[in-house]
């Protein structure tokens, strides 16, 4: 890969993990977003910049954070959504029109607490789901139904997965199902972008402590299996053909199996926290950047004669005296990548050498 051009925003990125959206729409050049505090800077091939803006707040002054923003596929339509303090946003894709907004059901506080929403992904074919904290013990109640696997008693707040079922047309979203296996909030959420083998699922879901949770979408989802944590913060995760691959806080990369919930490879990739993981679908390149300034491109394959999951170094690039937070690929191939950096006022593209 080498350095092909520059993308001004707006504002620089906010440090928040997997900071940039991209959108690569057939025949045309992609479309890229990254958050800072309460806008999103918008970036298209066609049209001027726009910057979309955090709602929930009753004022300038109690304008919400964003917490991230994607762009998810759905077969019928595709839909910008937004994560923030105070709910969830959906947009058409171009983000001229709103059509969807969840206020976060989550009782009063005490101010130190912090409240988001966080993880996006699409999934099933008609469905969106999105990270929601839900408090638990403590000073307050929680709000809701008490969950069949309730979370540790000793915790304040525990992650839940909000399941949006998304009609082909229309505003008509729909609240469909909440997710409860977390006792940590959520960190990010990925679907499959392959094939996925029969019993390996199509969902997967992170938290705070490193747990892993592996789901099949449908009517009523299905929950297949749970990698424990081990206490380090799984920042990112992606699914291909059955592959979980997950990055964490301590800089290392994890492939488990998604059917059997087995280890499959462990990689320290990072000198430190890893931000950002997204995967090619057709090629199964598998991009990584991480708080060391470093982008590396890894190469995921299955060997033919022992089902062995095999991962192989392709690139690394050095973005110099930048914290990495967000790394998205451009085009389905893995041929061309783009980054973002905390306090960097612009988008760095990625092209074929």
């Amino acid at each position: 890969y080498r350095r092909e051009r520059s993308l001004a925003l707006r504002s620089s990125s906010s440090a928040l993990y997997n900071n940039l959206a991209v959108l690569c729409p057939p025949c045309r050049a992609p479309a890229f977003g990254a958050v800072h505090g309460t806008t999103l800077s918008l970036l298209a091939s066609e049209g001027p910049p726009r910057q979309l803006q955090a709602r929930g707040g009753g004022s300038a002054l109690s304008t919400p954070l964003l917490t991230q923003a994607a762009w998810c596929e759905l077969p019928s339509r595709v839909l910008l959504v937004l994560t923030s303090q105070r709910g969830v946003q959906m947009y058409e894709a171009d983000g001229s029109t709103m059509v969807f907004w969840h206020a976060l059901d989550v009782p009063e506080l005490p101010a130190a607490h912090s409240v988001f929403a966080r993880g996006i992904a699409a999934v099933g074919g008609r469905f969106i789901c999105v990270g929601e904290p839900r408090a638990w013990a403590g000073w307050w109640a929680w709000a809701g139904p008490a969950p069949a696997d309730p979370p540790d008693p000793t915790g304040t707040s525990f992650g839940a997965v909000l399941v949006f079922d998304i009609p082909p047309k229309g505003t008509n979203v729909t609240l469909s199902e909440v997710l409860e296996q977390h006792q940590d909030p959520i960190t990010d959420i990925a679907a499959e972008r392959g094939q996925a083998p029969d019993g390996s699922g199509d969902l997967v879901t992170a938290d705070d402590s490193g747990t892993l949770c592996l789901w099949s979408s449908g009517e009523e989802f299905t929950l297949l299996g749970k990698i424990p944590g081990s206490g380090c913060t799984c920042s990112s995760v992606a699914l291909w053909n059955g592959i979980v691959a997950a990055g964490y806080g301590d800089g290392q990369i994890r492939l488990w199996e998604a059917g059997s919930g087995r280890i499959r490879a462990q990689v320290s990739a990072h000198a430190r926290w890893i931000y950002a993981l997204d995967l090619a679908p057709l090629t199964g390149k598998l991009l990584s950047g991480a708080e060391d300034s470093f982008v590396h491109v890894w190469k995921l394959s299955r060997n033919p004669d022992t089902d062995d999951i095999e991962m192989q170094h392709c690139h690394a690039e050095c973005v110099t005296d930048t914290q990495v937070c967000g790394a998205r690929f451009c085009d389905p191939a893995g041929d061309s990548f783009a980054v973002t950096g905390y306090d960097l006022s612009e988008i760095l593209c990625y092209g074929p050498a």
